[in-house]
Parts: C-alpha cells; structure tokens; sequence
C-alpha cells in the first residue's frame, strides 16, 4: 500500500490518504460510461417529438448532396428544416455531424440508428469536460466522483440518448464551462477551448447557449481576481473573439441564402416569455438534477463562509445563476432545456461529498440502493408478466399501453439484463458505506436500471412509440402516380416520420384543398372514423399503429 502526504507549510502535517485501487476505480469509471452512454442509441426507430424532427431533417440532407453547389446556396444544408416544421429552429452543427454518421454507418446500420450514435459522440465529448472540470476546480480524482454525480442524474439518462440538437449544445456549454475553470492555472488551452465551445454551443443550440457563455465571462471578467491577472483576463476575451467569425459566418450564409428562415429564425431568438416559467424549472430541478442538487446545495452550505471569495464557487454559482434566469425567460416548458444547469451543479456537488455528514451519505447511499432495486425488481416482473401473462393485472396494464399481446424472447437482451442483474446484487451485497461510495453505487444504480429497462422493455416502449411499420405500409399503397396529398389531423411530428419512413413531404407544408389533390390522408378522430370527406373518394389503405391509443388513419383516393 502507498501513502502521500500532504504538506501545509505551517508546519502541520494533513492526514495520510491512501492511494488504494486508483487503477479499478479508473475502469470502473471507464466501463460504467461506456454501458451508460450506449445503451439505448440503437435498436429503436426515431420517436416524436424530439426525434421525428431530427430524423426528417437529416433524410433532407442526405438527399441533398453535400458536395453540390446548389444544396448550400439553396440552403438545404445552411438552414435544414423538416417536414413538419418549417421554420428554422436551431443552426445546423448537430445534423451535420449525424448525417456525418449516417453515410459511414448506413451500409451496416439503419439510418436513424447511424445517426443517433452521434449523440454518443457528443455525450462522450461532454463527460470528459465535465469530469476535467471538477478536477481543475477541486483536485485529483474528483474528475471521477464528477462523472459519477452526473450519469447518475436522473433528468440526464433520457436526453442524453435521444437524437436531438439539444446534446451537442450541452457539450458546447460543458467545453466552455471547463475552459472557464483551466483559465487561472492554462490561459492559453482555455483561449481555444472557450472559443470552441462557444461556437459549438451557438452552431447547435442558437442565441440562448451563446449567450449564456458570454454573459458568465463578462460577470468573471469583473472579478478582482480576474481583473488582476492580465493573461487570464485577455484569454477569456480572446476565446470569444475568436468564436466571432465563425458565428457571422454562418449568419452571414444564411442570410444569403435562406433569407426567410434566417429572419423568422432571429426574431424568434430575442423573444422572451413574461412572466419565465423560473418557478417550472425549480420543481423540475428538485428531481430532475438528483443527486447533484442536494450535493451542491450542501456544499455552498458547508463552505458558506468562502463561497463569495473561491473562484470555484464563483464561478460555478454566476454560472448556474445565469443559465437559470435565461432559460427561465427563453425556453418552454420543457425539461430538456434544464440541461445546462446540470454542469454547475454537478461540479459544485462533486467537490462536497467529502463533506458530507457520514449519516446523511449513508442514508443517500441505502435510498439509492432500494430505489434502483425497485426498479430492476419491476422491470423484470413486466417483463415476465408479458411472457407469461402473470400477474394478471400488470399484464393487462402493459399490454394495453404497448398495443402487444406478447413479446419474444431475446436471448441476447436476455443474458445482458441478467449479468446487469448479478453485478447489481453483487454491489448491494458489499455495499461500502462512505461519502464516496454514496455517489458511485448511486451511479452504478442508474446505470444497471437503465440497462435491464431497455433490455427487457425496448420491445414494449417500441411497439409503443414507433410509427416505422404502419407508415411502411402506407407507402406500398400509394398509387404510382398523384399529384399531391392532402391531409387532415396530421400532426407536425407525424409529418416528420411521414417523410423519413415513407418519403412522402408536402409541399411548402401548406396543405393543399381536398379539390386539388387526388389522395387524402386523415387522421381519424373516436367516434368518426368513417366518415368520407364526400362521396368521390374511396379508401385505399386503413392502418392503426400498434399501441391501443385509437391512432388510426386512412388514406384515401379520388375516384
């Protein structure tokens, strides 16, 4: 066994730490983030709402070629747009990227599966900021206690493999937040990694993300402390100078060449709600950032007497506090925009947990171990019961929301949820009862649960959410030659999936008049299923989606 001691130069000696299994809990790490970031970005199709877009959006850019000249002055790679939403919402860095991966990865992988492996590019870039940040602002081997703080939260596990813009804006965030810590100690790395995720954040996410960076510089920048240090102070105003061409370079394209998107989409970033919607994300955050928030909260507590004076503190409260009052005014109701605040916090939250009072570690520690042993125990009894029909109940339950009768037995799935399974009860069996370990068996937890859902329920939420068959359907039935379709009850998002799954896109999205087009398609509502638009039409083709929800549609032809 090793020892270092530390030395606090007035002659007083700290306690011996011991540098024990430094190496295990590195693989451990290693192979915990590895499980949490691939499990769930395959085997799915695309689901609304978040997804839908995504996916119409990158089918637009694949038939687009990247190397002509007219799918960039056209605009279709410099503001890419859906099917069903018109307008452009975000710029386009995070459907480049995924469409990136859809042309190496079609050959062997669905398209929505290659480009969704995107989002593990992302996320992957995004827990290795944080986990440097923490150990830039509190010391060796906090970087690891970060990451486990953060996969561990439980608004995290969901977005973070879903395919949408909103996770490459994160990484952009986390990369400018690290070099905002590194820029006391590295100016000039943290000069280009905050130029870098500055630009990140604005070509994924827009105005908000960019502003959120600049604004927490320029409340740094105030500090006596930054003031007073000419390298740190100038390298943080260089990285944003230095993000400032490649911003107005795409706006400046966009004007260019999409001149309608780009203004709709620039009046839309400087419309702010009043009143913000500041008291939803606190409720959000009370479940949605667990564990973090109660470990950050602790530690600004715990360290009350230095917060305002500690760059670590300063920096991660301006920043936290920023990030909540923009988004409060900026963003919908929508948890996928309380992303952001998920770095402060969790920084500040790995960095306590030392001080934590071992009761309430233990006490965090055993809640962890049976809510995610809640968990596990449910999602096999579901999947069990859809087996066998046993519990009757349940059964009845889930059959009812997934639209299934049965599910089939996968050997493989089934053996992962096992292996998860064992290593689950073997970490409960020799639970370690210390600060540490609170946070790490938390994150093992989240982890385990995660995997034996989607491996025992993917077919379930599948059957579910997905629209992949009964779309593919319709497009068998579609004559070989119309003019156009019109449509009645169809959702944005279902027109999305309409143009990824069976190619089919209006035109400019204006619905057209019934009288002008020679195909409808509707989506029936309870009770009028069928009911025909007029005695001229006939039905071609009828189809449900799988789930039991009444989501039935009709496509039908003038005759």
């Amino acid at each position: 066994m090793q020892f270092y001691i530390d030395h606090d130069w007035q002659e007083n000696m700290a306690t011996p730490r011991a540098k024990v299994g430094e190496r295990a809990k590195t693989h451990l790490l290693i192979f915990l983030c590895a499980i949490w970031l691939c499990v769930g970005l395959i085997g799915h199709s695309p689901w609304k709402p978040f997804e839908s877009q995504s996916i119409s959006i990158i089918q637009s850019l694949i038939e687009h070629p990247f190397l002509s000249a007219n799918s960039w002055t056209q605009g279709a790679w410099i503001a890419p747009v859906s099917a069903g939403h018109p307008a452009l919402e975000t710029p386009p860095l995070f459907y480049w990227v995924a469409t990136g991966f859809a042309y190496v990865l079609s050959p062997i992988l669905p398209t929505h599966d290659a480009a969704r492996l995107s989002v593990g590019f992302w996320m992957l870039l995004t827990l290795i900021m944080t986990g440097l940040s923490g150990r830039e602002l509190w010391n060796l081997g906090v970087g690891r206690q970060t990451n486990f703080v953060f996969i561990g939260c439980l608004g995290l596990v969901v977005s973070a493999h879903t395919m949408m813009p909103a996770v490459a804006t994160l990484s952009g965030i986390t990369m400018a937040f690290y070099a905002l810590a590194l820029v006391m100690r590295k100016p000039l790395r943290a000069m280009w990694l905050l130029s870098g995720g500055l630009l990140i954040a604005f070509l994924a996410g827009g105005v908000m993300p960019m502003l959120i960076i600049v604004l927490s510089v320029i409340s740094l920048l105030l500090l006596p402390a930054i003031r007073q240090q000419h390298p740190t102070y100038r390298a943080m105003l260089a990285g944003i100078m230095l993000a400032i061409p490649g911003i107005l370079l795409w706006s400046w394209c966009c004007q260019q060449w999409a001149p309608a998107l780009w203004q709709g989409w620039w009046q839309a970033q400087w419309q702010f709600q009043l009143p913000g919607n500041h008291a939803y994300f606190v409720r959000t955050l009370a479940w949605y950032a667990w564990p973090a928030l109660p470990f950050a909260m602790w530690g600004v507590w715990r360290f009350r007497q230095t917060v305002l004076h500690t760059y670590r503190f300063q920096l991660a409260l301006i920043f936290f506090s920023i990030a909540f009052v923009l988004i409060g005014f900026s963003s919908d109701r929508s948890e996928v925009a309380a992303l952001p605040l998920l770095v402060p916090l969790t920084v500040l939250a790995a960095g306590s947990i030392e001080t934590l009072k071992r009761g309430a570690a233990g006490a965090l520690n055993w809640f962890g171990l049976i809510l995610f042993g809640i968990l596990i125990a449910m999602a096999w009894l579901g999947w069990w019961a859809m087996l066998n029909g046993s519990p009757l109940k349940l059964y009845q339950r889930l059959s009812y929301l997934s639209g299934l009768q049965t599910i089939p037995f996968n050997l493989l799935y089934g053996a992962i949820a096992v292996a998860v399974t064992l290593i689950w009860l073997s970490i409960v069996l020799r639970a370690k009862h210390s600060n540490r370990s609170s946070a790490t068996n938390w994150a093992i937890g989240m982890t385990c649960a995660w995997t034996v859902f989607m491996s025992l329920w993917l077919p379930m939420i599948e059957a579910a959410r997905t629209y992949q068959p009964l779309f593919e359907d319709l497009r068998k039935h579609l004559p070989a030659h119309y003019n156009c379709i019109h449509t009645q009850n169809i959702g944005a998002s279902q027109e999305d999936l309409l143009h990824y799954h069976a190619g089919i896109r209006l035109k400019d999205h204006e619905p057209a008049k019934a009288t002008q087009c020679d195909l409808f398609l509707i989506e029936d509502q309870p009770g009028k299923r069928h009911v025909l638009p007029g005695e001229d039409w006939r039905v071609i083709w009828e189809g449900q989606q799988t789930r039991q929800n009444r989501e039935s549609f009709r496509l039908l032809q003038r005759h």
